[in-house]
């Protein structure tokens, strides 16, 4: 989200701190790895999961990884972890937690439009690393601070009804099974382990490397605006039809949503605008805490500190705008819909999210393209993702109580990395693909090194 300040209830901004360009190829040090007699506690990004490894492993390279496979015993169990910027327990093991932190760097690929990226790589220097060869990724998500394989394993996604999530632009994939075998997919070589493991919630094995379809740099045009909420969801469409990147952000009992737009800018101009998300996020939460008593009276006062008439405008390269930093934390419900459902299915969640006063994070509302990825929420999907937040230390439970059956009357499918309580039954009824991609777990894992509880919850696998 991206918006200029429009509730003057208190003034500041958060400090973002861009991640450095790094070398191709460039390693964390060796100091990293954690030793393995005392490795810290881990929690992700929220605070919401957390878990207490036996060690901390953070591989130098590749080979390094295949070997510890080999050499660990069958019955030890294998978490990777990126950024921990997922709210489902993929992450939490009291076995071994592999950081690929030093699988880190980016390099011309072997075919035209193409780079090598290791599966450490987080997507902020990624980002920078192509921009320094002249490339791009096509889109990215709203935030950057994940790894590569990280990001696609979960299908991270931006906004664009003609753009797909980042796996899409996967081309072939290096993957370290279980048995520390090394396994290279491609559309001519194991076309089917590649549409399995793009999106695989680390289960198949740990994505090295991954070779993927680049384009050529490019600035985009931003746009920022306040329209009545009924107004706004009305267009929807039409906007996401017009532009390169439509989203909205509803702002809870305000009555506005915030639209953003991105588009090609050949201007050569750069222009840059204040992002003020954590002022808005402030003076919405004070809002709640002052008026949450009376939800009539707080509309009333929105309406009147809101200047519907503000517009922010940027231009610059599009990994600069497309990514923003959130430096409050948070815990998300996220679920992707069919396109056509996707407005009717909004309407519903907002007026479930009116019915509680303690709701002050924006709802966010993005375009996907479909893919073919098995376990893609956009397998062969045109789709809406509709995304509920809560503030991280708030109640939450009502996003899975009351907001996950709304997603799910509307054929909704879950975001992997967000709050939701699916399991391999339900989860079999939304994905054509379901019951291959268990099968195939099962034969290159048949001992379950790569799974946790929550995972096996997901496959329907016996403790």
């Amino acid at each position: 989200m991206a918006v200029s300040r429009r509730l003057v209830l208190r003034a500041g901004a958060g400090a973002a701190v861009a991640p450095l360009l790094a070398p191709a190829w460039a390693q964390v040090p060796a100091s990293s790895v954690v030793p393995a007699p005392a490795p810290a506690p881990w929690r992700n990004w929220s605070g919401l999961q957390q878990c207490q490894p036996q060690r901390f492993f953070v591989p130098a390279d590749e080979a390094e990884l295949a070997q510890a496979l080999r050499s660990a015993p069958a019955q030890q169990r294998w978490r990777c972890v990126g950024a921990g910027h997922s709210f489902t327990p993929l992450v939490p093991t009291d076995d071994w937690l592999v950081s690929l932190d030093r699988l880190s760097g980016v390099a011309p690929g072997a075919a035209a439009q193409t780079a090598r990226v290791q599966g450490g790589t987080r997507l902020a220097v990624l980002s920078r690393q192509l921009d320094a060869l002249g490339w791009a990724l096509p889109n990215l998500p709203d935030v950057d601070v994940q790894s590569w394989a990280g990001a696609i394993s979960t299908a991270t996604h931006g906004t664009g009804r003609n753009l797909p999530a980042l796996h899409a632009q996967v081309q072939a994939l290096r993957l370290v099974t279980a048995r520390g075998d090394i396994l290279e997919c491609s559309a001519t070589r194991n076309p089917e382990l590649l549409a399995a493991a793009k999106v695989s919630l680390g289960s198949l094995g740990v994505i090295a490397e991954a070779q993927v379809a680049v384009v050529p740099a490019y600035n985009l045009h931003r746009r920022v605006w306040l329209e009545p909420a009924p107004q706004l969801l009305e267009r929807a469409p039409q906007l996401a039809q017009q532009h390169r990147n439509f989203e909205f952000y509803y702002l809870p009992f305000t009555g506005y949503a915030a639209a953003i737009t991105h588009d090609i800018d050949d201007s050569g101009q750069v222009l840059d605008a204040h992002a003020a998300d954590e002022d808005v996020l402030r003076d919405l939460r004070l809002l709640r805490d002052w008026l949450g008593f009376a939800p009539g009276l707080r509309r009333k006062v929105a309406g009147w500190l809101i200047d519907p008439q503000q517009t922010e405008e940027a231009r610059n390269r599009a990994w600069k705008l497309l990514s923003t930093q959130r430096p409050t934390r948070f815990n998300e419900t996220e679920y992707h819909l069919p396109r056509e459902a996707g407005v009717a299915c909004v309407k519903e969640v907002i007026a479930a999210l009116e019915q509680r006063n303690d709701v002050f994070f924006p709802l966010e509302f993005r375009f996907v393209a479909a893919d073919d990825a098995w376990l893609s929420p956009f397998y062969q999907r045109e789709s809406c993702s509709i995304a509920v937040h809560a503030a991280a230390g708030e109640a939450h439970a009502y996003l899975l109580s009351e907001i996950g059956p709304i997603f799910r009357r509307h054929g909704g499918r879950p975001h992997w990395g967000k709050l939701h309580d699916l399991g391999a039954a339900q989860l079999a009824l939304l994905y054509p693909r379901f019951q291959d991609f268990v099968q195939l777990r099962r034969e290159l894992d048949p001992q379950g090194r790569f799974l946790n509880p929550h995972l096996r919850q997901l496959f329907g696998e016996k403790a």
